[in-house]
């Protein structure tokens, strides 16, 4: 059997940020020692990401299908608008049935076995990651990381949650699951230099949209999600290659076109930094608008991510060197009726 672990966010994506603390690291050491846990009882693993890197949602559902995997288990940590809301565990499903909810349910009592709260699954047909994969697919949320109950649950017991989380999938899978004596994931299992920086995203404290510079903030969501997004944005790697064409009937991005790399980062050996072109599509102040905006622009097919600034959760799509991409990427969203404009911020 093949499980597919997603830690989710990472690189320049944070996920949601409490207290310096960062969804990213969270899943990452928690989906490692999962996935450790799985492959000591014989069954095969593939990471999405074993380091602090971004990949899109949608590429992660992709490479879960290219490999045949047989289950996709994708690891977050949930968040609310005011700390210590909520606290507990719940898990997200494409439709609450069959094998998804044998798996969900499993994990939760896993979950539950560890000292969080149970409270339960939740139907989401608006995840790329649910949405997109071929095989049953969960989103686990291992607590919220706003809630200090949690995050001490989280931490003192970590063993007992990856094990949890670890037997749940084992159970469904018919394999051997682990006694509380016959395992250990304890933190320094996994400890990656240079992952576990402090650069993050605070929740929004309004509905509405701050807009953009010289555009009212863009409300479009053409899947007609009316309910809250992904638990967080992204920002694609240095790694990434973006370009756009046309496969059949359907559209997507040629890893040919163009390379590039985050801000921040030079391409070259001169002195001066890389000025990157990215189309921005919404800035708001509540995270759930930019996440509902950004399932919106990655369901059609868009390299888009948020990024925190100034206060706001900007909504931007691809990061080029040529301007003359950037204009190219801001036709082909205008297309589909999406408001924009280029920035280099």
């Amino acid at each position: 059997m093949l499980v597919v672990i997603d830690p989710g966010h990472g690189g320049s994506d944070p996920g949601a940020v409490y207290n310096g603390r960062q969804e990213k690291d969270d899943v990452l050491r928690l989906g490692k020692a999962v996935g450790a846990l799985l492959e000591a009882r014989g069954v095969d693993v593939v990471y999405t990401r074993e380091g602090d890197i971004y990949e899109t949602p949608f590429k992660k559902a992709q490479d879960g299908n290219s490999v045949g995997a047989d289950y996709f288990v994708s690891i977050h940590r949930n968040s609310s608008e005011y700390p210590n809301q909520y606290s507990g565990a719940e898990v997200l499903v494409y439709s609450d049935s069959g094998v998804r909810r044998e798996l969900a349910n499993n994990i939760l009592e896993g979950m539950e076995k560890a000292g969080l709260k149970n409270l339960g699954i939740d139907e989401r047909k608006d995840l790329v990651v649910l949405r997109r994969t071929q095989m049953p697919a969960v989103l686990v949320e291992a607590g919220f990381i706003n809630s200090d109950k949690d995050n001490e649950t989280f931490d003192r017991n970590f063993d007992e949650l990856a094990r949890g989380i670890a037997n749940g999938i084992l159970q469904t899978l018919g394999y051997p699951v682990y006694t509380s004596s016959s395992a250990s994931a304890t933190a320094d299992m996994w400890t990656d230099a240079g992952n576990m920086g402090n650069a993050g995203n605070n929740d929004g404290t309004d509905g509405g949209s701050a807009g953009n510079a010289g555009n009212v903030g863009s409300a479009r969501n053409n899947s007609g999600m009316n309910g809250g997004g992904m638990s967080g944005g992204n920002m694609p790697s240095s790694d990434d290659m973006m370009g756009y064409g046309v496969r059949g009937e359907e559209r997507f991005y040629d890893e040919s076109a163009e390379i590039f790399n985050e801000p921040g980062t030079r391409s070259c050996n001169c002195q001066c930094p890389d000025v990157l072109y990215r189309v921005q599509v919404g800035a708001y102040r509540n995270k759930d608008n930019a996440d509902r905006m950004l399932n919106s622009l990655l369901i059609d097919g868009f390299p888009a991510f948020i990024v925190f600034d100034d206060g706001l959760y900007k909504v931007q799509v691809g990061a080029y060197r040529n301007l003359s991409n950037a204009i190219a990427m801001e036709y082909k969203l205008r297309q589909y009726r999406y408001n924009t404009y280029i920035t280099t911020k």
